[in-house]
C-alpha cells in the first residue's frame, strides 16, 4: 500500500462528498496506527432554553444508540459534562473534565502530561471528536478542552455506532462552531508556578441576514510546572465558517493548530520509604521537554431533504509531530544514590477520515422508526521512535546534573511504521411506540493493518486483513414519563496490537457487554439521576506498559460494576454533582496464566465523587457569589498485571469560588487538591510517583 502525501488527501478532503463516502462503503483494506479515527456521532444542543453553557443538567445525547436522543431514550449509559459544568469547576485538562464522572478514573500516573491518563470501566478509553475517532487517550495527543462546547462520556462497548474501540468506554469532545449568534470573550489567568494565560471566543455572522458566520478561539499559556526545570507552555488557535444558504443546509469549515512545549513527567521519586518534596527534580534540564505540533482541518454537510429524510457528512485531516524526552529512575545503587534511565519518544502522524449517513424518520401505523445507514472511510498513518538507554547515577540528597542525550547519535531500540486503511458499513435502527424503544445497531469493518519494524537496516513487515461484524441491540420501557428502564446487549473490536517482542499479532481484541440500568428526570427540577449494572469481558487483550510504551498480553479479562450518578440544579441556588462506581475485574486467562484471578491494574473497587455549588445572590452593590467545593475518593488499586504493588486509597478535594464583578464580568479563583494531599499514584521501574499537588488559578472573564 502507497502512502498518500499530503496534498492529495488535502484535496480528498475538501472534495468530500455523499458520492465520495457512498464509495468508501465498499470492502477495501486498512492500516492501523496507536492513533486511528473513526465514525460519526450526532450531537444536539441540551434543548430549548437549556444550552450547556447554562446548564450542567443535559437533556439531549446522541453517542448512547448513534441516533439524537432524548437521554431517558437512550438504551446505554451516557454522562455529559457541559461547558457550564467545565467552568463552574474550573477544569482545565481532559482528566479534570472527567474527574467527577462516574465509571471514569483518572490521575493514575501521577504528575504526567504526556497522555490524558483516564480508563473507563477498567479499560483504556478511546477519544473521539465530533464523531470521528482519535484514537486511545494513552498514547495519544492531549487534548485542548477550551475547545469544546460539551464532552460526552459513552459507557461500555458499542463499536456499532462508535467504530472501533475498547468495551470500557470511549469520549466525545464536541467542538466549537460558528452558530451565527454573537458572541464576544475574553479571559485571562494567573496561577501556580508562574502560570500566566490569555484566552479569547468570538463568533459572529457576517451581517444582518447573512448566510455566512465565523467563529475564532484560542489562547496562549506560558508557564511552569511543580517540578523543577519543567515547562507548561501552550499556544492554541480555531478558526471556524459556516455557509447556511438556506434553513435546511449547513456547510462548516474548522481548522485548529494546537502546539504544546509541555512537562513529560516528574522523573519519579526513590522507592526507599521517605516521602520527598514534589519540587526535587532528579532527571536533567537539558533533557526533559514534550512537544506536540498538530494541525486539523474539519469539513462537515448537513442537508434535509424533508419528508423526513436528511443527509450528513464530516470529514477530517490532521497531521502532526510530537515527541517527549526525559530521565527517570531506576532503583538505589547506594545510600542516597538511585540508577537512572534516558526514554524519549518521536512521532509523525497523518490521519485522514470520511463519514456519511442517511437518517429517515417514518411513522407506521402507531410506531415511530428512525433508520440510519452510512459508511466510513479512513486512512492513517504514523512513525513511532522509541529510545531507552541508562543514564549517569544521581545523589538524591544532593542533585548534580550531567547533561542530555543525542537522539541523532543513538539508535533507538523500538522504530515502527503503523498503517490502518478502513472502510465500514454500519446500520442504526430505532422503533418507538408507547412506551417502548427497541435499538438494534450492526456494523462491518473492512481492515487493513500493517506494522513495519526498522531493525538494523532492515524492514520487518507484519500484515493481516480482517472483517469484523458488531452488534448492538437495546430496550427502554418507559415506566412513567419521568423515569425509563433500559437493558441492552453490545460488541466491540480493536485493530490487533503487534509486538516482536511477545510474538502476537493479528488477532482483534474483541469484548462484550450486558447492562442493566435505570434514569430518572423529576418534574420540575432540572436534574437526572441514573443507575446501572454490567458485565464486561474482552478477548484477545493487551495492556500498553505506562513505562515503556509496549503492548503486553493478557489474554481475556472481565469487569463487572455498579455506577449512579445525579446531577442536580435543586433551585437557582444550589446544584450538586455526585458519582459512585464499583467494579470488580479479573484477569479470566492470562498468556502465561500466571496473572490468572488478578486484578486489571489501575481499576480501583471503588470510586466516588460529589461537587456541590451554592449561589449567594448580590445584594446592593455586591455582586453574586458562586462557591463550589468538590471531593473525590479513589480506592486502593494494584500498578500491573502482577499485582504485585497495591496504591492506598485517597481523598482529595477541589474548591472554587466566583464572584460576578459586573454584569459581563467575573472573576473566579479555583484549587485543585485543596489540602496538598500527597500519596504515591503509580511505580514504576523501582521509583513512585505522587499525584498532583496543590495548584491555584485566578481567572478574569469578561463578554459583550
Amino acid at each position: 500500500m502507497t502512502r498518500l502525501s499530503p496534498s492529495p488527501r488535502l484535496a480528498r478532503l475538501m472534495a468530500t462528498s455523499a458520492a465520495t463516502a457512498l464509495l468508501a462503503a465498499f470492502p477495501a483494506q486498512a492500516q492501523d496506527a496507536p492513533a486511528f479515527e473513526l465514525s460519526t456521532i450526532f450531537v444536539e444542543s441540551s434543548g430549548p432554553g437549556d444550552a450547556d453553557s447554562e446548564t450542567t443538567v443535559a437533556s439531549q445525547i446522541s453517542s448512547g444508540s448513534g441516533l439524537p436522543n432524548d437521554i431517558l431514550d437512550s438504551s446505554a449509559t451516557v454522562s455529559v459534562v457541559t461547558s457550564a459544568e467545565i467552568e463552574r469547576r474550573g477544569a482545565s485538562t481532559t482528566e479534570q473534565v472527567l474527574q467527577y464522572t462516574s465509571g471514569v478514573t483518572t490521575d493514575f500516573y501521577g504528575r504526567d502530561d504526556r497522555y490524558d491518563f483516564f480508563k473507563i470501566r477498567g479499560y483504556d478509553a478511546t477519544t473521539y471528536r465530533d464523531g470521528l475517532l482519535i484514537g486511545d487517550a494513552f498514547g495519544g495527543v492531549r487534548e485542548e478542552p477550551f475547545a469544546f462546547d460539551r464532552v460526552e462520556v459513552l459507557k461500555g462497548a458499542n463499536s456499532t455506532a462508535f467504530g472501533l474501540s475498547d468495551p470500557g468506554g470511549a469520549v466525545n469532545f464536541v467542538t466549537k462552531s460558528p452558530t451565527g449568534e454573537r458572541l464576544r470573550e475574553i479571559y485571562g489567568t494567573l496561577g501556580s508556578f508562574n502560570h500566566k494565560e490569555l484566552g479569547f471566543d468570538m463568533g459572529d455572522s457576517f451581517g444582518e441576514g447573512s448566510p455566512f458566520s465565523w467563529r475564532l478561539t484560542g489562547k496562549i499559556k506560558d508557564g511552569e510546572a511543580e517540578t523543577e526545570s519543567s515547562n507548561d507552555d501552550e499556544s492554541f488557535f480555531m478558526a471556524g465558517l459556516a455557509w447556511r444558504p438556506t434553513d435546511y443546509t449547513t456547510v462548516s469549515l474548522v481548522y485548529d493548530k494546537l502546539y504544546r512545549d509541555g512537562y513529560p513527567n516528574s522523573s519519579g521519586y526513590p522507592a526507599n520509604g521517605d516521602e520527598f518534596d514534589r519540587s526535587l527534580f532528579l532527571g536533567e534540564p537539558d533533557f526533559n521537554y514534550l512537544d506536540t505540533d498538530r494541525d486539523t482541518l474539519t469539513l462537515k454537510l448537513e442537508h434535509d431533504f424533508g419528508n423526513g429524510l436528511s443527509f450528513g457528512s464530516t470529514a477530517r485531516y490532521t497531521k502532526g509531530t510530537g515527541g517527549f524526552g526525559y530521565v527517570f529512575l531506576g532503583g538505589t545503587t547506594g545510600a542516597t544514590t538511585v540508577s537512572r534511565y534516558y526514554f524519549a519518544n518521536a512521532s509523525e502522524f497523518e490521519n485522514l477520515v470520511v463519514d456519511a449517513h442517511l437518517l429517515y424518520e417514518t411513522d407506521i401505523g402507531n410506531v415511530h422508526s428512525r433508520t440510519m445507514v452510512g459508511v466510513e472511510f479512513r486512512d492513517n498513518y504514523r512513525e513511532n521512535k522509541l529510545w531507552y538507554t541508562a543514564a549517569a547515577d544521581i545523589d538524591f540528597t544532593d542533585p548534580t546534573y550531567t547533561g542530555g542525550l543525542d537522539l541523532g547519535s543513538t539508535a533507538p531500540y523500538q522504530d515502527t511504521t503503523n498503517k490502518v486503511q478502513a472502510k465500514s458499513l454500519y446500520l442504526q435502527q430505532e422503533f418507538s411506540w408507547d412506551r417502548l424503544i427497541a435499538q438494534v445497531g450492526l456494523r462491518q469493518d473492512w481492515i487493513d493493518q500493517e506494522q513495519i519494524y526498522h531493525i538494523a537496516g532492515m524492514d520487518l513487515p507484519i500484515s493481516g486483513e480482517f472483517e469484523e461484524t458488531s452488534l448492538r441491540a437495546g430496550l427502554t420501557y418507559k415506566l412513567t414519563p419521568e423515569l425509563s428502564l433500559y437493558g441492552s446487549y453490545a460488541e466491540s473490536v480493536v485493530p490487533a496490537s503487534f509486538s516482536t517482542a511477545y510474538g502476537y499479532g493479528l488477532e482483534p481484541e474483541r469484548g462484550k457487554q450486558w447492562e442493566l440500568g435505570l434514569k430518572y428526570r423529576p418534574d420540575g427540577m432540572r436534574a437526572l439521576f441514573t443507575a446501572s449494572i454490567f458485565d464486561l469481558t474482552k478477548f484477545n487483550q493487551t495492556v500498553t506498559n505506562p513505562d515503556t510504551l509496549l503492548d503486553e498480553p493478557v489474554g481475556e479479562s472481565r469487569v463487572r460494576g455498579l455506577e449512579l450518578e445525579a446531577k442536580a440544579e435543586i433551585n437557582d441556588q444550589l446544584s450538586f454533582t455526585g458519582a459512585y462506581t464499583y467494579l470488580e475485574s479479573e484477569i479470566v486467562q492470562s498468556d502465561s496464566g500466571g496473572n490468572n484471578g488478578n486484578e486489571l491494574p489501575h481499576t480501583p473497587k471503588h470510586q466516588a465523587s460529589l461537587w456541590v455549588n451554592y449561589l449567594v445572590p448580590g445584594a446592593g452593590g455586591r455582586g453574586d457569589l458562586d462557591l463550589g467545593l468538590g471531593a473525590r475518593y479513589t480506592g486502593e488499586y494494584w500498578t500491573s498485571t502482577a499485582n504485585t504493588d497495591r496504591i492506598d486509597a485517597a481523598w482529595v478535594f477541589d474548591a472554587a469560588v466566583g464572584y460576578q464583578i459586573a454584569d459581563n464580568t467575573a472573576l473566579r479563583l479555583t484549587v485543585t487538591n485543596l489540602f496538598d494531599e500527597q500519596h504515591i499514584a503509580q511505580k514504576g521501574f523501582s521509583a513512585n510517583y505522587y499525584n498532583p499537588g496543590r495548584q491555584w488559578s485566578l481567572t478574569l472573564n469578561h463578554t459583550w
